[in-house]
């Protein structure tokens, strides 16, 4: 699965004129359980923490890290399906965090999201012309050749037979549904459309067709995605930027390229280890990290680097006072090369983690996921 297309920015970074989204340490914090006899309010569950990134339009920004590291929380937040704690959101400029529901309403029209579940993001009893026309209705949209037509021009688009507009969600497959959800969040031509993982819970060759469908209407259509997954392969192919996410916090944000060949942040370097690559030779001589220990509590962040009690660079490599430092401060996300932001006191670059790791997703070179496509300027 390699990936060769040309970038359409430098080393991660968009100019101020370019950025269509604006995510300044954005938070989420839910509150936190109740115990003991008098019912004494637990800590507040940080689920997404300090968060910041920006996007341009046509952009692919990935957002990978384990399950529940506040992926999902993070798509959810910065499309204001939920409503975050801190923190701001900039659309086009426009402050999200300050509008009421309401006002939100009109910005819908740009800002979609695809879910993760094909089957529990339908409606059951509706069928796919009244799901994927819904959005017509709720903006009170008129198209020009009616909504009957116009949705089924999306069904067509999106590699479903028009003819099928009566029918129910149940008699589709998984990736069928799915293909109903991304019609249904195109319908209002969107600028930016929020990808929670749209393609984990399906079959890898329907992950594929999939995958290069949102490719093409990126093309088409000119779209910019925050595109979160757990599967690095994916990831790899289809961003533009990578960001990993790490206990609510963004571990590393870089260009996909720089992610993937000099990795910096000892996170980044245990989750490309895992990556399989289908050479044995490679295979075998390769180091895998183990990261040792359970994931933290969100109610309850170490101290300093919220990293540090499962860094193996911390447990192996570092001296007692740099340890002590680990502890005790707390990193900040910062250029530690050009475009390269890493949260790390002590960053290492990596490149001997995914050597001939663009064949990941099957064999070399047998990939059912495109290999190159241009890039929107």
């Amino acid at each position: 699965m390699t990936t060769t297309a040309p970038r359409p920015a430098p080393a991660g970074a968009t100019t101020t004129s370019e950025k269509l989204l604006e995510v300044e340490a954005i938070q989420k914090y839910f509150p936190g359980r109740r115990s003991g006899i008098a019912g004494q309010k637990g800590n507040p569950i940080r689920a997404v923490d300090g968060v910041s990134f920006s996007l341009a339009a046509g952009e692919t920004l990935g957002l990978v890290g384990e399950s529940g590291c506040g992926k999902s929380t993070t798509g959810r937040a910065v499309s204001k399906l939920i409503e975050p704690t801190g923190g701001t959101i900039r659309f086009e400029g426009r402050d999200l965090t300050k509008l009421s529901p309401r006002q939100m309403r009109p910005m819908r029209r740009q800002m979609q999201m695809i879910f993760q579940d094909p089957y529990s993001s339908l409606n059951p009893r509706h069928t796919i012309g009244t799901i994927v026309g819904s959005p017509f209705r709720i903006q009170g949209e008129k198209p020009k050749a009616g909504v009957k037509r116009t949705v089924q021009d999306l069904m067509a688009r999106v590699g479903l037979n028009p003819e099928h507009y009566n029918r129910y969600p149940h008699e589709f497959s998984g990736g069928q549904r799915q293909r109903i959800g991304i019609a249904r969040a195109l319908a209002l031509q969107p600028k930016l459309i929020v990808c929670d993982e749209p393609v984990s819970a399906l079959d890898v060759s329907v992950q594929a067709q999939v995958v290069n469908l949102l490719e093409d209407l990126q093309q088409e259509f000119g779209l910019a995605y925050v595109f979160i997954a757990h599967d690095l392969s994916v990831v790899r192919h289809i961003s533009d930027r990578v960001a990993v996410m790490y206990l609510g916090k963004i571990m590393e944000i870089t260009d996909r390229d720089a992610l993937y060949e000099r990795p910096m942040h000892p996170y980044t370097h245990a989750l490309l280890s895992a990556v399989p690559i289908p050479d044995p030779a490679i295979e075998s001589r390769r180091e895998r990290i183990l990261l040792t220990g359970d994931l933290p509590s969100p109610s309850d962040p170490p101290s300093g680097c919220v990293f540090h009690t499962r860094c193996p660079k911390f447990k192996n490599e570092l001296s007692d006072s740099e340890r002590d430092h680990c502890r005790t401060v707390e990193p900040v996300l910062e250029d530690k090369r050009p475009g390269q932001s890493v949260y790390c006191h002590f960053p290492q670059v990596r490149s001997d983690l995914i050597d001939g790791a663009p064949a990941a997703a099957g064999a070399a070179g047998e990939s059912p996921i495109r290999t190159t496509r241009p890039r929107v300027a």
